[in-house]
């Protein structure tokens, strides 16, 4: 379902994702908020028309007129924000937000949380290797999957508001996993994908990998331009699963290892004929 033109949304965290999250919702006709400590990103915000109104301290007044608080912080400090600032929120208001894990603060949240308020876990898959309000581009979640990341404490309509504002910002694939299938999950397409990348990037001392590549390491490398604070924390927080991630790849690339080592040429063929065929599926 699209959600009403006259519902009013916060975003705490003019990042890529928050203004791209303020942007597609402004020119969809909602009123949008916006909290940063930057007083920079508020200001451009503002003169380029990406919000309507925002604040560089979470401002009473403007938390109170939200309907939908958008959560577009570090892990580290969603719970802390939200136990802060929920007495500002008006009854009935709806909190999601959009951090890569979740186990380790979606049932905390909805432990401190008033009984008025609702948190719904969210996690838009998009992102590109620009930071910041400036780089935001809605369009980044056209063709994008976002995952509504919801528990028992979950209601049919904080669900289905969620499912809105997805398909109010365009995203092609909405599903629904429970926190720890999530982290899992994400342990693998996301966290373990980055790491490769990054060992891909640090692996060779050459200093002239760029004189020689071509596409294939380009695209393999695109996501090692990454923000070490973020992604870190992220390891980190999700470290069991990720570890678990980790495991399955050595042991696979082992295998192939073997395979290669001994001229099994025929095993490496069905590798690549079954690693063919699951990537079809990307293409439908």
């Amino acid at each position: 379902m699209k959600l009403n033109k006259s519902t009013k949304i916060l975003i705490t965290g003019l990042g890529l994702i928050g203004g791209s999250y303020a942007r597609g919702l402004k020119k969809a006709g909602h009123t949008v908020f916006a909290i940063d400590v930057d007083p920079e990103a508020i200001r451009y915000a503002l003169d380029n028309g990406i919000i309507d109104e925002g604040a560089t301290t979470p401002d009473p007044a403007l938390l109170a007129k939200a309907d939908i608080v958008v959560i577009a912080l570090y892990p580290h400090l969603v719970k802390d924000w939200i136990n802060d600032n929920q007495k500002y929120l008006r009854r009935g208001a709806l909190i999601t937000d959009v951090t890569g894990v979740k186990s380790c603060i979606v049932y905390d949240i909805q432990e401190l949380l008033r009984e008025d308020l609702e948190f719904i876990a969210a996690h838009p898959m998009a992102g590109r290797e620009v930071y910041g309000v400036k780089n935001s581009d809605e369009s980044i979640f056209k063709n994008a999957n976002y995952i509504i990341v919801s528990t028992d404490a979950n209601t049919f309509n904080a669900i289905e508001l969620c499912k809105g504002l997805a398909e109010t910002l365009g995203f092609s694939r909405i599903s629904s996993l429970p926190p720890k299938a999530h982290d899992e999950m994400i342990g693998f397409v996301s966290q373990l994908t980055h790491l490769i990348a990054v060992c891909l990037m640090t692996c060779s001392k050459s200093e002239h990998l760029v004189d020689y590549t071509g596409d294939s390491f380009r695209d393999l490398t695109r996501i090692a331009n990454i923000n070490e604070n973020m992604w870190s924390e992220l390891f980190l927080l999700n470290k069991p699963a990720l570890l678990a991630q980790m495991k399955k790849f050595m042991d696979e690339f082992s295998l192939i290892y073997d395979m290669l080592k001994c001229d099994d040429v025929e095993a490496l063929k069905q590798k690549m004929i079954l690693s063919t065929e699951r990537r079809k599926l990307f293409d439908k």
